[in-house]
């Protein structure tokens, strides 16, 4: 479960985010819907310990997530709006290395970093460096990294951003898919059409 309770933030006299409050269920996904410079990604980031708030709280499967932030990154796959990957890896470097610093097991991380490279269509480029990699494949790499460690609370922020429609169908097919395995899910986006295709709420 996801939770935002009053969630606020402030840089001197900005309010970036402003008494959010929200909760995202098992198997629910829950749309941030608005322009660019609403504070979407400025929330996502409280939620997923990388800002802290300036008033209320943020929680993931109970935990105050500023509280206990080791906890919290535990139970969160982030996908952040800069790809961020290291271009030195491969994808399959990036996932292992990922995973391991989840602490997942050796044997079961080998058979899900397999399976991602499927799911995600990234076994023609899993040998490339990462840094050589397309808008749409990094984007691709990097939604398989957030799920390495299989947590139950996704944080997707505008995941579809700068994709071509191959690579956004994708994206569609693993948030259904995800849903379906009763992840909670919040994400971030502009677009009417993705929360009228995915979100359960608004």
């Amino acid at each position: 479960m996801i939770e935002l309770d009053e969630l606020t933030k402030t840089y001197g006299p900005i309010h970036a985010v402003e008494g959010l409050s929200l909760r995202v269920e098992p198997g629910q996904v829950y749309a941030l819907l608005g322009p660019n410079g609403a504070g979407k990604t400025t929330a996502l980031r409280c939620l997923a310990t990388l800002l802290a708030p300036t008033a209320g709280a943020a929680y993931v499967d109970g935990a105050d997530v500023h509280e206990r932030p080791l906890y919290a990154r535990g139970k969160i796959g982030f996908l952040a709006a800069s790809m961020g990957l290291y271009e030195r890896l491969t994808p399959v470097e990036l996932l292992l290395y990922f995973g391991r610093l989840q602490g997942v097991g050796e044997r079961i991380l080998e058979s899900r970093v397999n399976n991602l490279v499927e799911v995600f269509g990234i076994r023609a480029f899993k040998n490339q460096r990462c840094g050589t990699l397309s808008t749409g494949q990094g984007q691709r790499v990097s939604v398989a990294r957030a799920l390495v460690h299989d947590p139950p609370a996704l944080i997707l922020d505008e995941p579809t951003m700068g994709l071509d429609v191959l690579s956004g169908e994708v994206i569609y097919r693993f948030i259904e898919g995800e849903r379906d395995r009763g992840k909670a899910i919040l994400f971030s986006t502009h677009q009417m059409t993705e929360v009228e295709l995915l979100a359960d709420c608004v």
